[in-house]
């Protein structure tokens, strides 16, 4: 390499060192440099073996630098590449939208509203996500509130409520208020005499058959024009539990005649014989309508904005006749549209997702082929690359896709640096070595050498992936030992050096000895099964690894007989 190119390769260097480092606020490394250096000159490959070595002390002399003096050093070596990366910064910095007359509020205070009858699916990320940055960018605050009066169709699961808090902290967020709506019923109660009393309600016997017809044909209910004594003696009757489920409602007295046959003189509470799971609520049967009782929590919560699915604009129509009757102001609205998540064969839907576990199909709801929160997690999935990937979302009313590429990316841009590397061989035939190294050394991290190396002993036998096996007479390279040409069932060292691999003629492989560490890969796709290197049964449960050329995964469970892993992404 003459004197020319070894300058060219270290000013190069320098611009994506400053680059990477003032990107991420943080040091450079040599590894996270490569990629892109190698990318703008491609002349550079055929020395791509002496330029680690050549870029290590311009890296570390970058370090050595503050923050303000990496920011100018680039600015004079490449003005426009700073240009243009602050205008990406500050093109990610408004992903999200600012909120509608925000500046008219003494603090933004936002909600998510969860129904507990189940675990999280990955959509639900959405919520928490968007109002969890929203709360940072406003420095406001935010509040769980658990809609669980429905203990019929959308009964609550009593191990949800934890589960949906354990979500929203995995993703990075700490609700400053939780509150359980199932504990407010008498609050509703209240609200519901007060709404009476005005003349704003009525208690109903029709059939629903009866009222929906009279609705449709902007005709008024006979029970319409009762007076609010009548009306409050028969919602204390509801109250009391003297109905059957279906045998009474109150209404809500909107305008019978709305263009909008929704908003017509809506239920506001009904009769439920089910007693709700919740011992606290168990004895209550008159219970109201999510309208009736979100549109109340707002107010007396004080939620300044809400961000709800384009599909219930009726809703806040509804909430908006109530709010009228108080005299309240009606909180901001975002409508949004709803988001689908691509690679999942099953539907993201808790409903779905349960029947499946009912059914024995899939193992839980941290099953790897379900598209939950629970799941992702247990693949070793960080919350925050599912944050970022649903703030990327923004806000709009069209209905927007997700792709898990997305959320993989991201998420190995959080993990790469700190996963040490092993080999894992999942299928593959069996052949003796001959000659060369008893073991081999390969670092723990490329990027990280003082991490150290782990030891794998060649031992009787290895093992190859049967896509790697060499033919007859083939070379190939053993990653970290060395190079072996195929004889029958031996692989016999050449003692060639890496100037075969730089040149292309021989194709780099991981192996694994016979006796190495059993391993069951749980994936989307289904278990896999394979022998990992000695020194990966040293590895914690819990802790995030890569496999080299098989992807990311996470110890879950170390047995006697195998160690099982949660494939997370490549």
């Amino acid at each position: 390499m003459d004197d020319e190119l070894r300058e060219r390769i270290e000013r190069e260097a320098e611009k994506h060192a400053l680059l990477n480092a003032v990107k991420h606020d943080s040091d450079a490394d040599v590894g996270a440099i490569m990629g892109p250096l190698m990318g703008e000159n491609p002349d550079f490959r055929q020395h791509g073996g002496e330029i680690p070595g050549l870029i290590g002390p311009v890296v570390a002399e970058v370090n050595r630098l503050s923050a303000d003096e990496k920011r100018e050093r680039l600015e004079e070596l490449a003005p426009e590449e700073l240009a243009e990366m602050e205008a990406e910064e500050e093109a990610d910095d408004a992903l999200l939208p600012d909120l509608p007359n925000a500046e008219e509020y003494d603090e933004v205070r936002m909600r998510a509203a969860p129904n507990p009858n189940g675990p999280w699916h990955l959509g639900h990320a959405r919520m928490p996500a968007v109002i969890g940055t929203y709360k940072e960018m406003y420095d406001g605050s935010f509040l769980v509130r658990f809609d669980d009066t429905d203990p019929e169709t959308k009964r609550p699961d009593l191990t949800a409520y934890d589960a949906i808090l354990d979500d929203i902290d995995y993703l990075g967020f700490e609700p400053d208020d939780v509150i359980r709506a199932s504990d407010r019923v008498e609050t509703y109660y209240d609200y519901a005499r007060e709404l009476i009393e005005m003349g704003g309600a009525y208690t109903c016997s029709c059939s629903g058959e009866e009222f929906s017809n009279l609705k449709n044909d902007g005709k008024p209910c006979p029970h319409r024009d009762k007076d609010a004594e009548t009306t409050r003696e028969e919602f204390e009757g509801m109250v009391a539990g003297e109905y059957s489920s279906g045998e009474m409602v109150l209404r809500v007295k909107t305008d019978i005649e709305h263009k909008n046959p929704a908003l017509r003189d809506w239920v506001a509470f009904r009769m439920i014989d089910t007693p709700h799971p919740r011992e606290e609520a168990a004895d209550y049967r008159a219970w109201p309508m999510l309208d009736f009782q979100s549109g109340v929590d707002d107010h007396l919560t004080g939620v300044t904005h809400i961000i709800r699915g384009i599909d219930l604009q009726d809703s806040a129509k509804r909430q908006q006749f109530v709010y009228d009757y108080f005299g309240w102001d009606y909180p901001e609205i975002v409508h949004w549209g709803h988001v689908q998540v691509d690679a999942y064969d099953v539907k993201m839907s808790t409903s779905s997702i349960k029947e499946l576990i009912d059914a024995g199909e899939v193992e839980g709801w941290d099953d790897p082929r379900v598209p939950t929160i629970k799941s992702l997690r247990r693949r070793g999935i960080r919350g925050q690359a599912i944050v970022d990937a649903m703030v990327g979302l923004g806000t709009s009313t069209s209905n927007v896709d997700l792709s898990m590429s997305t959320v993989y990316a991201n998420n190995r841009d959080l993990v790469d640096d700190e996963t040490d590397r092993y080999f894992l061989v999942r299928d593959g035939e069996e052949f003796a070595v001959e000659g060369g190294p008893d073991s081999a050394h390969p670092p723990l991290h490329p990027s990280f050498e003082e991490r150290g190396t782990r030891g794998i002993p060649v031992g009787d036998s290895v093992r190859l992936e049967s896509g790697d096996v060499p033919a007859e007479g083939e070379r190939v390279w053993l990653k970290g030992f060395g190079a072996v040409r195929r004889e029958g069932d031996s692989l016999v060292a050449t003692g060639d050096d890496l100037d075969v691999v730089r040149e292309g003629d021989v194709a780099v492989i991981h192996w694994v000895p016979t006796d190495g560490v059993s391993v069951r890969m749980r994936t989307m796709d289904g278990d896999v099964t394979g022998v990992a290197e000695p020194d990966f049964g040293d590895v914690p449960e819990d802790e995030l690894v890569q496999f080299e050329r098989v992807g990311f995964v996470r110890v879950d469970d170390r047995g006697d007989d195998e160690t099982v892993v949660y494939f997370a992404h490549k």
